[in-house]
């Protein structure tokens, strides 16, 4: 093993395989993010979503795909030109991974890849105790989703932040007011369909208890990008707590706490409810 890898690796309490995938997913995410950076994607767009703020802003729980924002609109933008640099960061450190753009048969504003690998075969690549691959198939895949969104909404602003391992670098991420508006967005228009992201609702609680600030503006024009707000309304405290409240009156919260349980170790989901999500919404600080 790198001794970097090894390094990464101790600041993980890996008891259970479940713990050692999240650790094995997150070291490839960190490597991948240096990948990006060496390749000079920063330059070009930033990084938000749930990634950004586990990695960066210490969120305490996993999230799976690496999600990113270009700093503008470029509908030409060609993400695969960052992706065999990404790869071959990944490889210097001895995992043995794939990326593969995924092909559209309709042309979106978000560019995606997946990095794959074998899970049974880097697991044991980061360890050397082999019980935690009992259980695992040796064909299990591990996948990282990245997507970029090349037709962002406007009204965000970045900063950047530091990752000191593997080695020390740069990371153009969006500030915290803007991820939490992102995350509103998904929260209010994600079309839930039969899997609800009880992810999303873990996040809310994080957000309002460490950084309860949201920028209200760019959470507007994201609605209004979407479809789900008018281009001449306003979006208002009230008109938020409102879509908000409906939202939590019509969740299914064994269903919300069972998508998130797998990510987090020590979350306490008990008094998820409709009372302590209407009572808690009451304390997001609205920023113009």
């Amino acid at each position: 093993m790198h001794p970097s890898i090894k390094q990464m690796l101790n600041k993980y309490n890996c008891e259970t395989s479940a713990d050692t995938i999240n650790a094995l997913r997150e070291i490839l995410q960190e490597i991948a993010l240096l990948g990006l950076w060496r390749s000079k994607f920063f330059e070009h767009g930033a990084f938000y979503g749930g990634s950004a703020l586990r990695i960066l802003y210490g969120l305490d729980r996993y999230s799976e795909d690496l999600d990113f924002s270009l700093l503008k609109r470029n509908d030409d933008f060609d993400f695969n030109r960052f992706l065999m640099p990404l790869q071959k960061e990944l490889k210097a450190f001895g995992f043995d991974v794939t990326i593969e753009q995924k092909k559209k048969k309709v042309k979106t504003q978000i560019e995606s890849a997946f990095l794959k690998t074998n899970t049974f075969t880097q697991m044991l690549l980061i360890s050397s105790d082999k019980s935690i691959v009992k259980g695992i198939h040796p064909k299990q895949m591990l996948k990282i989703k990245l997507e970029v969104d090349t037709l962002p909404p406007p009204g965000f602003e970045t900063e950047i932040k530091f990752l000191l391992h593997p080695v020390s670098f740069p990371v153009k991420v969006f500030t915290l007011p803007n991820l939490f508006a992102g995350k509103m967005h998904a929260i209010l228009c994600r079309k839930w369909e039969k899997r609800i992201k009880g992810r999303d609702w873990y996040d809310l609680v994080w957000y309002i208890k460490n950084h309860p600030e949201l920028n209200t503006h760019h959470l507007e024009l994201r609605m209004k990008d979407s479809g789900h707000l008018p281009s001449n309304e306003k979006l208002t405290e009230e008109k938020c707590i409102q879509l908000l409240t409906e939202k939590i009156n019509s969740l299914n919260f064994a269903n919300a706490k069972k998508d998130v349980e797998k990510f987090v170790k020590n979350g306490d989901l008990g008094l998820w409810s409709s009372e302590f999500f209407l009572d808690i919404i009451q304390r997001i600080k609205w920023m113009d």
